[in-house]
């Protein structure tokens, strides 16, 4: 009996090297696609990284149309050139410190007016600088930039013979505590809601990305808190969605006798002055 004739392609079909080949193909251009969006999503990452960690905004306001009515706007320029603006208020009670405020990443001073209300009507006195790049002053802001004014503000201060606690809020923890190891003359730092680096918060949101090689400016508070000579008040909330609280716990572990540690329950990224922060700190002023 005569076998019936089979062409090349349906003895192909017969063992599957069609399917196989498609397969392969496919998975090829899936893992090509793939490739092209997570390079293109690098780029972007990398090349759009300073609007994602300094994101001013807004207009900065006058201080006395926001309460601060005793509130000087100084323009104090910087090695460089730049002028910055910042708020400044003379201490009010006898012999009170001066503080040296860093805001967050976001908006822009006036945004902070609650918390410098405190501190001002506490009778303490106040400087407050707008970031080189946020609204009222020019320039572009960069970690070596933000740290390099706050060590020239503090230097400001100090030939004034103000005693300076130096306060961080968010990304001025990362500020306030490069002054600090640089200025062991400051009375006190105090951290709101720190971060052990911004790189380190930054693996946390992106853990696909190689964010340690990627980033310029990492705030490396971690590398630096065992350096800083003068006592720490740390606070954080414990329902703190920005930074985590695990940040705070491992920067007072870094510390050591130095730190106290705030672990605030219920509190959040930027309600921790509503749970008592101020007062914490005037009740933990060191012993003149």
């Amino acid at each position: 009996m005569t076998q019936p004739h089979t062409t090349d392609n349906e003895q192909q079909i017969q063992t599957g090297q069609p399917t196989r080949s498609w397969l392969k193909r496919a998975l090829v251009s899936v893992v090509a696609v793939g490739g092209i969006a997570y390079v293109a999503a690098a780029g972007y990452m990398y090349l759009n990284q300073r609007s994602l960690l300094f994101k001013p905004s807004g207009v900065l306001p006058e201080p006395q149309a926001v309460g601060l009515a005793d509130a000087t706007v100084l323009k104090v320029p910087m090695s460089d050139g730049v002028e910055l603006t910042t708020w400044s208020v003379p201490a009010s009670a006898e012999g009170a410190p001066t503080v040296l405020f860093f805001h967050g990443q976001s908006g822009n001073l006036g945004d902070r007016v609650q918390r410098l209300e405190e501190i001002v009507d506490s009778g303490f006195g106040l400087l407050a600088p707008s970031y080189r790049g946020y609204p009222g002053s020019p320039g572009e802001p960069s970690e070596q930039a933000l740290i390099s004014d706050g060590v020239e503000l503090f230097d400001l201060l100090e030939t004034q013979g103000e005693t300076i606690i130096l306060h961080g809020q968010s990304l001025g923890t990362g500020v306030a505590t490069a002054v600090a190891e640089q200025r062991p003359e400051a009375e006190l730092l105090v951290l709101e809601a720190p971060f052990t680096a911004t790189v380190d918060v930054a693996a946390e949101r992106y853990p696909w990305l190689p964010v340690s090689a990627l980033m310029k400016d990492h705030f490396a508070t971690r590398d630096l808190i065992d350096d800083v000579e003068v006592p720490i008040l740390i606070f954080h909330g414990s329902d703190d969605e920005t930074v985590p609280a695990h940040h705070s716990k491992k920067l007072a572990e870094l510390s050591g006798a130095k730190a106290q540690l705030f672990m605030i329950p219920g509190g959040t990224h930027n309600d921790l002055w509503s749970h008592g922060l101020w007062q914490e700190v005037r009740q933990n002023l060191p012993a003149n």
